[in-house]
């Protein structure tokens, strides 16, 4: 036997992996003491947000919280699909109307023209894509805005000899990479500058920098992968899984886009357009942009003449290819619920914070960062976490001479780079609406993670030495 091949351990099923994590934080609730924060209701740049108040830190009885027994460990994956009901249900709908649109033909003549276009050139498209999602992430905090492009791309990496890993990240790591290295983003920069006190958007220099080292770093990842795959498929991290959105490139390159594609193909522009429209200036949420995304696909079957039971019937079929994603979006949230009906996250966060009293600057700014990466885990909202530890790490950080600058620095990279990484966070969309297995995302991205971590390292190590 291959030695090699004897020790290669095997990832989990997802699900095996979200029920262990549940159940170990299950455990935990009758191990850790169970606290709380005291909160404030401020007004930070016209939105009422409920802050910590530092020092408010107190146990409670544990009669007081919920530890976690066998009845509530079961029952709390059921409360993780209600909770994350509102995503749960963007899976579905999302993906339901782009099975629509894919139906009318509409998409496959797209990715014909994109394949004539691009195909022996998918550098310049990874490039040229790959910076306007990074851009948008970056000013504007866009991420669910881009929830509509990840069929599209997942079918053009499939189609252009690739995987749907590769197609999938274009999106993914554009959008998250420039939302880490947020230069103008009203849901990382602006919130936690404004909590801690800061002028808005100072010391603009030190993010544009973290952007393009974040966005090189990102693009040389993506372009690598692609060229292992080309190389040999069989280094596919995909091997053996079915692929949603899969097309057959030399059918592709036989469509032309017909009148009726091309006025579907303006509808769903003009769809993603008012959703963006929406999110900036109307401040759309889920619910708007998965209402939108349903009109799109309803139109499109109106304009290529289907009847009102084709369209019920391939709506269903589109949303049902997608129940695993969406299942592990709600299932993953059960983590959250049992740590929250435990009150174990606030012992949690407040240890970690009294951590890092006494330490020197550098290694204190980057305790910071370890701890702003995995309270993500914990609050994987960016404007939640913000509203949690600002207000606790930016005295702590007057203390150790860390300037409150940086701590909103090592909360912008931690907040953002995780949610891709751990299960209640993003990644679980990300996956659901791409039709990737978590465990095979986390081949791709793991490694890739880890070196932006030290990137980050590098920067906030370099913002404590210049004073910023």
């Amino acid at each position: 036997m291959n030695k090699k091949n004897a020790f290669k351990m095997k990832v989990p099923h997802t699900y095996v992996i979200i029920f262990f994590i549940v159940l170990l934080m299950s455990v935990l609730t009758w191990v850790i003491q169970p606290g709380v924060f005291d909160y404030e209701s401020v007004d930070v740049n016209g939105t009422t947000r409920n802050l910590v108040v530092p020092g408010s830190y107190h146990t409670i009885d544990r009669s007081e919280a919920n530890p976690t027994g066998v009845i509530d460990f079961v029952s709390s994956f059921h409360k993780g699909a209600m909770a994350a009901s509102e995503i749960v249900m963007l899976v579905f709908l999302v993906n339901g109307a782009f099975h629509l649109v894919i139906q009318t033909g509409a998409f496959n003549a797209l990715l014909g023209t994109l394949l004539r276009k691009f195909y022996g050139k998918e550098k310049v498209l990874v490039i040229f894509i790959f910076l306007i999602f990074a851009l948008c992430g970056s000013l504007f905090g866009m991420l669910n805005e881009f929830n509509g492009f990840y069929p599209l791309f997942v079918g053009l990496g499939v189609a252009l000899g690739y995987d749907a890993i590769w197609g999938a990240s274009i999106v993914a790591l554009g959008a998250f990479m420039g939302f880490a290295g947020g230069t103008m983003n009203p849901y990382n920069v602006v919130v936690a500058q404004a909590i801690a006190g800061l002028p808005l958007y100072s010391n603009m220099g030190i993010r544009i920098v973290s952007f393009i080292v974040f966005s090189v770093i990102a693009i040389a990842w993506i372009l690598r992968y692609g060229a292992r795959i080309k190389k040999d498929p069989s280094k596919s991290y995909m091997i053996g899984e079915e692929t949603a959105f899969a097309l057959n490139k030399e059918e592709l390159l036989k469509y032309e886009i017909s009148k009726k594609q091309r006025m579907i193909l303006i509808m769903v522009i003009l769809s993603l357009l008012l959703i963006i429209w929406g999110s900036v200036t109307k401040g759309w949420g889920t619910v708007q942009l998965t209402g939108v995304f349903l009109l799109m696909g309803i139109l499109a079957a109106i304009i290529d003449g289907w009847n009102a039971d084709r369209i019920a019937n391939e709506f269903i079929f589109g949303c049902s290819s997608v129940t695993f994603g969406a299942l592990v979006t709600g299932f993953a949230r059960a983590i959250l619920i049992v740590m929250q009906e435990g009150k174990i996250i606030d012992t949690i966060i407040y240890f970690m914070s009294s951590s890092l009293e006494g330490l020197p600057e550098i290694i204190a700014a980057n305790g910071m960062l370890v701890m702003h990466t995995l309270i993500n885990f914990f609050i994987p909202s960016g404007s939640g976490q913000a509203a949690t530890t600002i207000p606790i790490m930016a005295p702590i950080g007057d203390l150790l001479g860390v300037s409150r600058e940086v701590v909103c620095l090592t909360f912008q990279f931690g907040s953002s780079f995780a949610d891709l990484l751990f299960p209640t966070a993003s990644v679980a969309i990300v996956c659901g609406l791409s039709k990737i297995p978590m465990e095979k995302w986390w081949k791709f991205y793991i490694p890739l993670f880890g070196i932006m971590f030290i990137a980050e390292i590098v920067i906030v190590s370099v913002a404590v030495a210049m004073g910023l």
